[in-house]
């Protein structure tokens, strides 16, 4: 783990860093000579709002995104708690495999002296090796696992699990069984990890000599297993007993179908208007594993992120999952590996289990060479006509998304789309992935990358600019044709937890939300530009996270919250004073951001005419600035409710042990006279203000 990642639960060194972060800021005044004031910052920082509005929001700006990676899906919103319930060999990559051997060393010697495929190991390692693979022969994909019993000692095998025991305490096994030969007892269990001691146990008789479903319950009592601990999931034999195993699961009770509750709970609470099933995983994701019977879907390579895919979330559980938290699909098509025929297939298999709207994405990110089959730029268009073509075949009024290439890029791989026929697409894909703790600026402070990370979400908007003005300039397409930003993140040094570090504003901790509201407030002055915009994502980096069977989120994700109330609103012009920055040596592409303002505000009202909202975000890394919001011939109506999200430090987070360490806090604004609001906007913070209006 990176020396500069603060440690989990250490809410002391979060502070203690915010201090050598100032103290570095006076003693390298060098660096920081490259953040320029452009204009000085008034005692009191004025805002108009217009009363006339430009055009209304486009709902489906506050999409979200679920892809197979990391833990998001597996041990995320999927239910199950055990890992390779397939007992399937070379799941995950080296890099994968060396992190889960750090965690836990000694499933190093399980598996050179087994062969028992990870993470399962050796219930009792006194009983030596009594486990032999069977390669062909599985109830499952490829591989089951006979186990041996030895009279004189506990034979069988164990996984390391989290539970959910803060919620319920019932759990439903089920396993796939062959009777070999001696006693017909199979036993599973829970147990203690450091002393053995079964905390609940149920037998099996397992006497069928095929493969047959057996399935059981395992019940804890109150207080049995706290919170955050882990115990071990254990299946044993009785005695001489030779018995062959497969396709185990553990789930709780509770569970929705096959989905965490708790997740969906959170999903629900979001307010996500579409929900992306897509990603890297989608230029060889074939849709065919992932429907039919959940036990007979293979366990296969996830080959994007080097980890295992089980198939258990597949079409039918992102539709009920998108059903539950009231989302509209969006299907990433493959157009790496896959084909038109293919593709036509999914969208008849979806509109014969959906009715309601859907969103269709064709390929994911096809100009990079990361891409499974990815097309060349002179293959884009031919591919996408034709997978256009076939879609448009089951689904003539379709909503099609093609791959786009930007914001900020040349515009040769979007002109060769543009070349298509009207009506090949309706909106042209843009993803904006960006780290934010790399700037250009050699030994930079830490206040220095945070003001520069600040400005990367107002730099981009003259971007989205320029694009559109190619789309503009196209008489085939015109006003026919919008962007969808189907990915946005602000990250640290890479995906995954991993591979976090802290030592900028990302999306795991407070400085993600400012720079989350921050690049909403710029979607949303574009929103006659961009019709469609997918945060990353609803699981895991700006979203919901699940460690330890504890869910919880970012604080990029309450930004997103409380944002989403204005869908549907109309913008509002908005004039400020409230000063600019200027950086140079900031983050590449953008690494040169002028005029960036302290206080970025943006105004909307509702359809009913009877609220103005105020999205507002301080990106001063010192100041809690006074603001007057003037909302000229409008009146108040009564009391102006808010929320705010801010720290003590930028770098303060939440987690499994702290779940709830920064989330939204109420307040009230100042109501003056008839048409004014006054507020303190916290340094690093972010702010929105209903304004009721008579």
């Amino acid at each position: 783990m990176p020396l500069t990642m603060i440690q989990k639960g250490s809410r002391e060194r979060a502070t203690a860093r915010a201090t050598v972060a100032a103290l570095s800021c006076i003693l390298t005044s060098c660096a920081m000579a490259q953040i320029t004031q452009s204009k000085p910052n008034p005692a009191e920082i004025l805002i108009h709002v217009s009363d006339k509005g430009t055009h209304a929001i486009p709902e489906t700006l506050f999409g979200s995104f679920l892809e197979p990676i990391g833990n998001s899906i597996n041990n995320g919103v999927s239910a199950e708690i055990l890992v390779n319930r397939s007992l399937e060999g070379g799941l995950w990559n080296h890099v994968n495999l060396e992190n889960m051997f750090r965690e836990q060393p000694e499933l190093i010697e399980s598996s050179n002296e087994t062969g028992i495929p990870l993470p399962w190991q050796s219930l009792n390692t006194q009983a030596g090796n009594r486990f032999e693979l069977h390669v062909g022969d599985a109830a499952n994909s490829w591989q089951s696992l006979e186990i041996m019993g030895q009279p004189d000692e506990l034979t069988g095998i164990r996984q390391k699990v989290y539970l959910p025991v803060h919620r319920v305490l019932d759990y439903k096994v089920s396993l796939y069984a062959k009777h070999r030969t001696g006693p017909e007892t199979l036993r599973v269990s829970l147990r203690n990890r450091s002393n053995g001691k079964v905390l609940a146990q149920a037998e099996i008789k397992v006497s069928a000599r095929k493969w047959t479903k057996y399935s059981s319950m395992l019940e804890l009592k109150p207080g049995t297993v706290r919170r955050l601990e882990a115990v071990d999931f254990a299946l044993s034999v009785e005695g001489t007993e030779r018995v062959d195993v497969d396709q185990i699961s553990l789930m709780p009770d509770d569970a929705v179908g096959t989905l965490d509750p708790d997740e969906v709970a959170m999903l629900k609470a979001m307010h996500i208007t579409e929900l992306r099933f897509g990603g890297n995983f989608s230029s060889y994701y074939h849709w065919g594993d992932g429907v039919g019977p959940e036990d007979k879907r293979l366990t296969t390579k996830n080959i994007a992120w080097g980890i295992p895919e089980y198939n258990n979330f597949g079409t039918d559980e992102f539709l009920q999952l998108c059903d539950l938290i009231g989302a509209i699909p969006q299907f990433n098509l493959n157009m790496g590996s896959g084909t038109p025929e293919e593709a036509a297939d999914w969208v008849r298999y979806i509109r014969e289990h959906h009715k309601g709207r859907v969103l269709f994405e064709i390929g994911n990110e096809l100009y990079g060479k990361w891409q499974v089959g990815y097309p060349t730029i002179h293959e884009i268009a031919a591919r996408t006509l034709a997978f256009s073509k076939a879609v448009r075949s089951v689904e003539p009024n379709a909503e099609i998304i093609a791959t786009g290439l930007g914001p900020v890029a040349d515009d040769k791989w979007n002109a060769q789309l543009l070349m298509l026929p009207s009506g090949t697409f309706d909106y042209l894909s843009l993803h904006f992935i960006i780290g934010t703790n790399h700037p250009e600026l050699k030994q930079p402070t830490p206040d220095f990358v945070a003001a520069s990370a600040y400005s990367i979400p107002f730099a981009v908007g003259p971007h989205f600019d320029t694009a559109w003005q190619q789309i503009k300039a196209d008489s085939r397409h015109g006003d026919k044709v919008h962007f969808a930003i189907t990915e946005w993140l602000f990250n640290s040094k890479g995906f995954g937890e991993r591979n976090f570090t802290n030592e900028s504003p990302s999306w795991m901790n407070e400085g993600g939300a400012v720079m989350a509201a921050g690049f909403l407030n710029t979607l949303l002055r574009h929103s006659n530009q961009i019709q469609i915009a997918d945060m990353t994502g609803s699981q895991e980096f700006a979203g919901i996270w699940k460690r330890r069977e504890q869910v919880y989120a970012v604080p990029a994700y309450y930004a997103f919250q409380i944002y989403q109330s204005v869908k549907g609103d109309t913008l509002l012009p908005v004039t400020t004073d409230s000063g600019t920055y200027d950086v140079k040596g900031g983050v590449a592409p953008l690494s040169a951001a002028v005029q960036v303002p302290y206080v970025d505000v943006v105004a909307t009202r509702s359809k009913t005419g009877k609220t103005v909202t105020l999205l507002c975000v301080n990106r001063s890394l010192e100041q809690d600035l006074p603001v007057r919001f003037d909302l000229g011939s409008l009146s108040t109506a009564g009391p102006a409710p808010m929320k705010q999200i801010y720290a003590a430090s930028r770098y303060e987070r939440n987690d499994e042990i702290e779940p709830k360490h920064v989330l939204p806090l109420d307040g009230t604004a100042k109501v003056i006279g008839n048409n004014a609001i006054s507020v303190i906007l916290p340094h690093e913070s972010v702010t929105v203000i209903h304004v009721p209006i008579e």
